[in-house]
């Protein structure tokens, strides 16, 4: 059976369709794909909340210490540096299992004409993060290098590295192997796929400047930035306030939740350059001219 509103990801499409049908697949599988989503992700998104929480409160609690004694010494570095570690490694597995979610639900969506298979998507899942995870090392390298030689590789190497991920899924390669095939699959459409992405990421950050506008404004408010009454005390003491947490946690969730319309616009980007490569989707249609739409 093919969803009624089945959207079709292997084909070409234009600027305009990739980010209509990107909003169109949320919309109309947005109850069975968060469903999805949570539950996967959801335990490794909390884990990464309460260190998230612990860091903000005691990297503060740490601070105010220092401020009181004036000693640099009374804070426990150590301390610090764990819980920014534990935060760090956290948050590379949630960035990884997150991509990895959505990534695995398309390409179930799309075997099954609009049909997810839940423990598929799972176990497909934690089977690849282990090159998830060595693809994301690999890219923030590469892109680390560019932006140490000169701003414009680092750009240059960002349109092909943002589809390795969607390579590494949708033509089940190696971590090494989707990192190449990305350059191959983005040659000729370099520019294309740039103006693409570069749209994308301006609504993404429009509206995440948008979640994370309250933060900042209370920020504001606490340190006494706009009555003139600011202080070093004041500026300490707003990393273990409840309500500054609280809506830096929301404003971390919602970037997460805002890049998963990066992750569903890059591989529409991912078919339309395939597609015009391979004609991988127009084959499979005139092998299935003849077949039971039903099935």
């Amino acid at each position: 059976m093919t969803n009624d509103n089945y959207i079709e990801f292997k084909k070409q499409r234009e600027l305009g369709d990739i980010l209509s049908d990107t909003f169109a697949f949320m919309r109309s599988e947005f109850k069975t794909f968060f469903g999805v989503f949570f539950k996967i992700v959801g335990p490794y998104l909390l884990v990464m909340v309460i260190a998230l929480v612990l860091y903000m409160y005691y990297a503060g609690n740490q601070f105010n210490l220092i401020l009181q004694s004036y000693d640099p010494e009374a804070t426990d570095g150590f301390l610090i540096i764990g819980l920014m570690l534990f935060y760090a490694i956290n948050l590379l597995i949630v960035y990884a299992v997150s991509q990895s979610t959505v990534l695995h639900y398309i390409k179930s969506y799309t075997v099954g004409r609009g049909q997810i298979n839940y423990d598929a998507i799972r176990s497909d899942v934690y089977a690849t993060l282990p090159s998830f995870i060595g693809l994301i090392f690999l890219v923030a390298i590469s892109l680390i290098a560019g932006f140490v030689v000169c701003c414009f590789p680092a750009v240059y190497l960002w349109v092909p590295l943002s589809l390795a991920f969607g390579v590494l899924v949708f033509d089940q390669k190696g971590a090494v192997d989707a990192y190449g095939d990305s350059f191959n699959l983005v040659k000729d459409e370099w520019w294309m796929t740039f103006a693409t992405l570069v749209i994308v990421a301006i609504i993404v950050g429009i509206a995440g400047y948008a979640f994370a506008l309250p933060t900042t404004i209370y920020n504001y408010l606490k340190m006494g930035v706009f009555s003139g009454e600011m202080d070093a005390e004041s500026i300490m003491d707003v990393f273990k306030d409840p309500i500054y947490i609280l809506l830096n946690v929301i404003s971390t969730i919602a970037q997460f939740m805002l890049n998963i319309i990066s992750l569903v616009a890059g591989a529409l980007i991912y078919f339309n350059l395939n597609e015009k490569k391979n004609f991988t989707g127009t084959y499979e249609r005139i092998q299935n001219l003849g077949q039971n739409p039903e099935n």
